[in-house]
């Protein structure tokens, strides 16, 4: 699907994947790739929109460095006013989270994690797609603006397809510990391999079972789990 949806201003919604091939020691699976969000400011210099994503993350679980470059990449008419960096709260959270949440508290670096989504590209969510209708979509016409075509948030995170080409990227990574981000990949990956495991709670909710490593066998493959 590369360069075919686009965000609002058109630039392309990209499909991202890790790019350090690498044996790695663990494997993260998270849900979908964000995007890199501007302040979009009109010409009376009120705010239009507090943070519109428009453009795919340059990488996999992103951090928020060179926000700004970005952004200033995507052509804006000038009718229709500026785009500044938005929060750092919407650029790379999910990024600076993996790293001080799940990979510093295991003594882990980037270098040692192969990173992959359920949904390799942008969603857009609710609250973007009440954005985009309310003040975006009512230029589109008038300065002959790229349509937003940005897909919405599945109600499906996977299908076979999808989950044979992370199997393979697992398989690929070498690594020995899954780290699973949440419901959606235990729902949408691990079950289809481990049928008792279908949300987090199913490991415990105590703490002293939250966090632990499960041992599974995935396709064949002994690994641990860390849900």
């Amino acid at each position: 699907m590369e360069h075919i949806s686009t965000f609002p201003f058109g630039q392309p919604v990209r499909e991202l994947a890790q790019k350090d091939r690498t044996p790695k020691q663990v494997f993260v699976l998270g849900v979908y790739a964000s995007a890199v969000h501007a302040r979009w400011i009109g010409n009376d210099g009120k705010q239009i929109v507090k943070a519109l994503a428009v453009a795919s993350e340059p990488e996999m679980f992103w951090r928020g460095e060179n926000a700004a470059e970005i952004i200033q990449a995507v052509s804006i008419p000038s009718e229709v006013g500026r785009l500044e960096v938005a929060s750092c709260q919407y650029n790379g959270p999910s990024g600076a989270a993996l790293d001080k949440r799940f990979l510093a508290p295991l003594k882990l670096r980037r270098d040692d994690a192969w990173l992959c989504d359920l949904v390799p590209h942008s969603c857009v969510n609710p609250g973007q797609k009440k954005a985009v209708e309310r003040a975006y979509q009512p230029l589109v016409r008038k300065y002959r603006l790229p349509e937003v075509s940005v897909p919405e948030v599945p109600k499906r995170f996977s299908d076979e397809k999808r989950r044979e080409a992370i199997l393979g990227e697992i398989l690929e990574s070498q690594a020995e510990v899954l780290i699973l981000l949440g419901d959606q990949p235990i729902r949408w990956f691990l079950r289809f391999y481990v049928p008792n495991w279908q949300r987090l709670s199913d490991f415990g909710s105590d703490e002293e079972s939250y966090g632990s490593m499960h041992s599974v066998s995935i396709a064949g493959r002994k690994m641990w789990v860390l849900p």
